[in-house]
């Protein structure tokens, strides 16, 4: 019984995989559909809809479903479609951004009231606790494309304000206006990224221990598996012995 017991544990893990890569492809897929609908649906002529398919491409979504989604923008569909930002705070204090994009404001309102509140957290008024971040451009780069001169060189080239080079990547950053040209820069002189998109940065950050964390983590995944909710970031920061033991 251990062999299937353990069998049972992989696919239901292998389950929830699946479950999460087919969300992530359908919110790519609509922000693709967004940005073509709001712009041009050539990405050489529209730079959100262009980094939207960079994006995509970055987290191996299939090119077919990459045009589908743009031509659903010249189908009509995505043009109902409106971006809200919600804050809060988590468990431990921890800010909370949440960036949706929804058919249905009020739908969307309380399925985030109810999740924060579910998971120990507070939804807060709009700027609650944006002031604690920046927004930014933030290009990454795997470590082996280079070392930390090389890539730092390139950076300055392309016109980026920061680089962060860790064992496993190099993390670029820049203003959020600047992001299509600084990516296209860094294209030319690294080649293709790892990822291209707009984030928020936090500028100050709140300790959290494993208990905190855990609870943190049910919150973040209970939001991220609303189907509006198209990325949810916070100011936690923990010791890596906490993040070994998640």
């Amino acid at each position: 019984m251990a062999g299937h017991s353990k069998w049972a544990n992989i696919q239901h893990r292998k389950n929830r995989q699946d479950s999460v890569r087919a969300k992530l492809f359908s919110k790519l897929s609509k922000e693709i559909t967004v940005a073509a609908k709001m712009g041009d649906p050539d990405p050489d002529k529209n730079p959100r809809l262009r980094l939207a398919v960079k994006e995509a491409k970055s987290q191996s979504v299939p090119k077919d479903v990459i045009e589908r989604a743009i031509k659903k923008s010249q189908a009509g569909e995505g043009e109902d479609f409106e971006e809200i930002r919600y804050e809060g705070y988590g468990p431990g204090g921890v800010a909370v951004i949440v960036e949706a994009m929804t058919d249905n404001r009020n739908r969307t309102a309380s399925n985030v009231r109810s999740t924060f509140t579910k998971n120990g957290g507070n939804l807060g008024e709009t700027g609650s606790v944006g002031f604690m971040f920046d927004r930014k451009g933030e290009v990454t780069y795997p470590a082996g494309v280079g070392d930390a001169d090389t890539v730092m060189m390139a950076a300055i080239e392309a016109g980026a304000e920061d680089v962060e080079t860790s064992e496993e990547a190099h993390v670029i950053w820049c203003a959020d206006t600047d992001l299509n040209e600084v990516a296209t820069a860094l294209e030319a002189a690294l080649g293709e990224s790892d990822s291209t998109k707009l984030v928020w940065r936090p500028t100050t950050s709140t300790e959290m221990d494993l208990e905190a964390m855990q609870k943190l983590m049910k919150l973040v995944d209970a939001l991220e598996d609303d189907d509006d909710v198209q990325r949810v970031t916070t100011n936690f920061e923990a010791s890596d012995e906490v993040m070994a033991q998640l």
